[in-house]
């Protein structure tokens, strides 16, 4: 890891650019990690994580090795508003970073979420991390009705056989299951319509779900609006989703599927996904895939 540089009264910080969830530069979604951290205050974070304006931004903050062993390595996660205690494709393109610098098979990180294991092996040629996250924590159910309100939708665009509930893994999401992947596409829903309805449920945002896709490999295709416009993809609502989708039989229990996001902005995302069942209980919920870097620079304070 790098070391904070003093030099003409500037601190210097090293960062990498990742763009996670694809195989694919200039695809998938972006992620600023700061190498080291140490030294930042919590304000210093924050404004960073918005002077780059990403989905979200990390910061390593390494300790000893014998805690970073026992406990995981110590990584905050911004977004461009606010601290998040968990989010996938930061957790994922985070220890993609570290496991380049170690060449680890398993890279543990210490979120406030708790500890994180991430067990990379190869695909294509490539490296592929693939996170165990928590125990899904099924919440409320939503009608059809008041989703459809909020999202600018029809009722009829909703489905109907499988219910919409909010499902967390460490973010909470409301998994809104659409008729088709032509509803999928031309959703337009704004922030502001859904944030009202959001702020006074269980869930901090809506994931929208096809089981059609375009793409002939992929079993689901989703989208998530949110306060900073479209996420190309959101691994901490993957969870989520196929916590969901196996308890409702979507998708078979320990079944690894492939799930796109991003394509209607034209960044692709491919998140790769299982869940186990233990009788009523979902467990064993696993997101995964690529990630690749695209930038590496310093950020002068």
């Amino acid at each position: 890891m790098s070391k904070i540089i003093m030099s003409n009264q500037k601190r210097r910080f090293a960062f990498s650019q990742m763009d996670v969830f694809t195989a694919v530069p200039l695809e998938g979604n972006q992620l600023a990690v700061f190498t080291d951290g140490r030294g930042l205050s919590d304000a210093e974070m924050q404004a960073i994580a918005k002077e780059t304006n990403l989905s979200e931004t990390t910061f390593i903050l390494p300790r000893d090795a014998a805690t970073e062993k026992q406990r995981g390595v110590h990584v905050r996660i911004f977004t461009v508003d606010e601290e998040l205690p968990f989010a996938g494709h930061p957790t994922l393109g985070t220890a993609m970073v570290l496991r380049g610098n170690t060449g680890a098979d398993e890279v543990a990180l210490e979120l406030k979420v708790g500890r994180i294991p991430i067990r990379f092996s190869q695909h294509d040629g490539m490296p592929f991390g693939m996170m165990m996250q928590r125990d899904p924590e099924f919440g409320h159910k939503h009608t059809r009705e008041d989703v459809a309100r909020a999202a600018g939708l029809s009722v009829d665009d909703i489905a109907a056989d499988v219910p919409i509930q909010t499902v967390s893994t460490g973010n909470a999401f409301a998994i809104v299951p659409v008729k088709s992947l032509a509803v999928l596409q031309r959703l337009a829903p704004t922030w502001s319509g859904m944030k009202g309805y959001l702020e006074k449920s269980d869930a901090k945002f809506f994931y929208f779900v096809s089981r059609e896709a375009l793409s002939p490999e992929a079993t689901l295709q989703a989208r998530m609006i949110f306060y900073n416009g479209e996420d190309p993809a959101t691994g901490s609502a993957a969870g989520p989703c196929i916590a969901w989708a196996v308890k409702y039989g979507v998708v078979a229990p320990d079944q690894q599927v492939l799930l796109e996001q991003g394509v209607e902005m034209k960044r692709r995302s491919r998140i790769f996904f299982s869940a186990g069942r233990e009788g009523d209980r979902i467990v064993n919920v696993r997101v995964g895939g690529h990630a690749v870097e695209v930038v590496r620079g310093e950020l002068f304070l």
